[in-house]
């Protein structure tokens, strides 16, 4: 009787063995493969989705912490969920990646000339002898200083665009601008007047 139950009980633990690999192999694949495609595009979704990119590499840990405790049906389960959040990742990376670039080709059009402009007219206003009104030489001098630092803004900020971090040109640009529409003003220009190619 107990060689009987013995046997039984061994039957029963192999077929119990059997079916944690049937489940255990599909779950390591799924994981293993949606990790590798994970971490190709990490770096990049990271710069753009921040908080997306970390709730997707949550939600792998996660999937590996069920696989490590031999819960490989929720593991399984788990894994083949896992593309299309990374799709998903993707895609919201891939739109916002987009909407930078638009940003720094729209800045990078017209800050160059802004800066020629102001350049052009500081060197008019310091050749007058009769200056217009609320403009005297300290304040020409003043932007004069203030257009250098704007140029070398503006190389920086195409270093950094060069350099791949492109959310970091972009703001600079964009300060850069800013800072060159009050130098434009405080010499009595129109920034509409400006010719943006």
């Amino acid at each position: 009787m107990k060689q009987g139950m013995k046997i039984v009980v061994l039957i029963l633990l192999g077929l119990f063995i059997a079916g944690c690999s049937i489940s255990k192999e599909p779950a390591e694949k799924a994981i293993k493969s949606a990790e590798g495609v994970f971490n190709a595009i990490k770096g990049e979704a990271m710069k753009y989705a921040a908080a997306e990119t970390q709730a997707v590499e949550k939600a792998i840990l996660a999937a590996k912490d069920k696989y490590d405790r031999n819960e490989y049906d929720a593991a399984f389960k788990m894994a083949t969920e896992l593309p299309d959040k990374i799709n998903q990742l993707s895609a919201i990376s891939g739109t916002r990646k987009a909407e930078w670039v638009k940003g720094w080709e729209s800045v990078s059009k017209e800050l160059p000339p802004m800066l020629d402009a102001l350049q052009a007219r500081i060197e008019e206003l310091s050749k007058r002898k009769k200056l217009p009104p609320g403009i005297d030489k300290a304040k020409i001098e003043e932007v004069r200083a203030a257009q250098a630092a704007l140029a070398q803004a503006w190389t920086e900020a195409k270093n950094t665009q060069a350099a791949g971090d492109l959310i970091d040109a972009v703001t600079k640009a964009k300060a850069a601008r800013e800072k060159t529409v009050e130098a434009m003003t405080a010499l009595g220009m129109q920034v509409q007047e400006v010719t943006i190619q």
